[in-house]
C-alpha cells in the first residue's frame, strides 16, 4: 500500500543526477565528484579516539545529551560565535541536522492550514520537512516584506546559504527576529556553514545578541559538526535558544525515542572543544576554494554571491542541465542549481568537498575544455 506521506513529496533530487553521475565515471582518469557536500577528509584522531574510549555503552542514553555534551555546546557558542547569553540548559542534541530540518513542523504540531516560510534558493529539505507535516511550503526573498504573518508560524533562515553562500548581516537578522517576533513567528536558523566565511567575510548566529538583543525568545539556532570535524558519518548536530521550545522538542524526542548514541555524544563533546583541527579543515577547503573558482571563471563562468559555505554558486547563462551535462562528459559532476528552487535554473552548485588530488584533476578539466 502506497503512503500518503511518500506520495505528498518529489522525487529525491540525487536520482535525476544519476545518469549524468554514470557519464562523469566513465571518464579515463575516473569522476570528480563536487555534486554533493559530504566531506572527504579523515575524521580527526582526538575525535576517533573519544568515540572508541566511550564504545562500551551498554546503557540508555539521555536524549537531553549528556552534562559535559551541553556544556561544550554553549561553550562553543560563546566563544566561537560571542553568544553570551549561552546556557547549556537550553541545548539539545540531534543526530544530524537533517532529521532536524526534516521533521521540525511535525515535532511542533503544524499541520494543514499553516505555513512554513524558507528562502527562494535552499536546502530542499525545509520544503519537504513542511510538506511531512502536511503544512505549506512557501518561499521568500524578504520574508518581512512577503509572508503572511497570520498564516507562518515557522521561519527557516539559512546564512551562510546553501547554495549560494549568501551571508546576511547581523541587521538583516535582526530587522527579521523583530518582525517575527511581533507576529508571534518562531525563526529558527540552519547555522551548519557558519564558520566557513572567506575573504573576510565573518558570519553571524541568530543568537548573537547584536541580532536577539540578548534574549533568546522565539529563535532557534542549529548548528552541524558535519562541515567542521568531517563528522557526518557520525551524525551529531545540536540545536540551542528559546528555553521554552527546547523544553518542548525535548518531551516530544523522550517520547519518540530520538537519542544520539552515547559515544557519539562523547565524540561531539571532543570535536565541540578542540579549535585546531577545526581551523585546519577551513584552511583545506579555502585552498580548494581557490583552485576551483579560479578554474571557473577562467572557464567563463561568473561566480555569484559564494562568499561563504562549502559551495561556488556559478552560471555561464544556460539552461542548468545543459552546464551538468557538459561538466559530466568532463568527468566532474556538479548539482544542477534547479534542485534549491526555480530561480536557480541557470546555475549549478560546485562543491569544495575533493580531495586535493581531485580538485587539482576538475582545475585542469575546466582548463582544457
Amino acid at each position: 500500500m502506497s503512503s500518503a506521506i511518500s506520495a505528498r513529496l518529489p522525487v529525491f533530487p540525487w536520482d535525476r543526477l544519476e545518469p549524468y553521475k554514470a557519464t562523469a565515471a566513465a571518464h579515463p582518469d575516473g569522476i570528480v565528484d563536487l555534486s554533493v557536500g559530504t566531506p572527504v577528509d579523515p575524521v580527526p584522531d582526538a575525535i576517533q579516539r573519544a568515540l572508541v574510549d566511550a564504545a562500551n555503552s551498554p546503557g540508555y542514553p539521555l536524549t537531553y545529551g549528556t552534562g559535559a555534551l551541553r556544556e561544550a555546546a554553549a561553550g562553543y557558542l560563546r566563544e566561537w560565535h560571542g553568544v553570551s547569553g549561552a546556557d547549556p540548559a537550553h541545548v539539545l542534541p540531534l543526530i544530524g541536522s537533517k532529521e532536524l530540518v526534516g521533521l521540525l513542523p511535525t515535532l511542533l504540531g503544524l499541520g494543514a492550514g499553516d505555513q512554513v516560510g524558507y528562502p527562494q534558493l535552499a536546502y530542499p529539505t525545509y520544503e519537504i520537512g513542511a510538506l511531512v507535516a502536511n503544512a505549506e511550503p512557501v518561499t521568500y526573498d524578504d520574508p518581512v516584506a512577503e509572508l503572511d504573518p497570520a498564516r507562518v508560524r515557522l521561519l527557516w533562515l539559512n546564512s551562510p546559504s546553501n547554495p549560494t553562500g549568501r551571508v546576511l548581516g547581523a541587521a538583516e537578522l535582526r530587522r527579521i527576529v523583530e518582525w517575527a517576533r511581533q507576529h508571534g513567528i518562531l525563526v529558527v536558523a540552519d547555522e551548519c556553514y557558519i564558520e566557513l566565511g572567506w575573504e573576510g567575510t565573518e558570519p553571524v548566529s541568530v543568537l548573537h545578541p547584536d541580532v536577539c538583543g540578548g534574549s533568546h525568545e522565539g529563535v532557534l539556532a542549529v548548528h552541524s559538526l558535519s562541515k567542521r570535524s568531517n563528522f557526518a558519518g557520525y551524525r551529531g548536530a545540536f540545536l540551542a535558544g528559546d528555553p521554552a521550545v527546547v523544553a518542548e522538542l525535548l518531551a516530544v524526542r523522550k517520547h519518540t525515542g530520538m537519542i544520539v548514541p552515547a559515544p557519539v555524544q562523547a565524540a561531539m563533546v571532543a570535536a565541540l572543544g578542540d579549535r585546531e583541527h577545526a581551523v585546519r579543515q577551513k584552511a583545506l577547503y579555502a585552498a580548494r576554494r581557490g583552485v576551483l573558482r579560479d578554474a571557473l571563471v577562467g572557464a567563463g563562468f561568473r561566480v555569484e554571491h559564494s562568499e561563504a559555505s562549502l559551495y561556488l554558486w556559478c552560471t555561464r547563462g544556460e539552461a542548468c542541465w545543459d552546464t551538468v551535462g557538459d561538466l559530466a562528459k568532463h568527468g566532474v559532476l556538479v548539482a544542477p542549481g534547479e534542485f534549491y528552487g526555480p530561480t536557480g535554473a541557470s546555475f549549478v552548485r560546485v562543491a569544495l568537498t575533493a580531495t586535493d588530488e581531485r580538485v587539482a584533476s576538475a582545475a585542469a578539466r575546466l582548463t582544457a575544455a
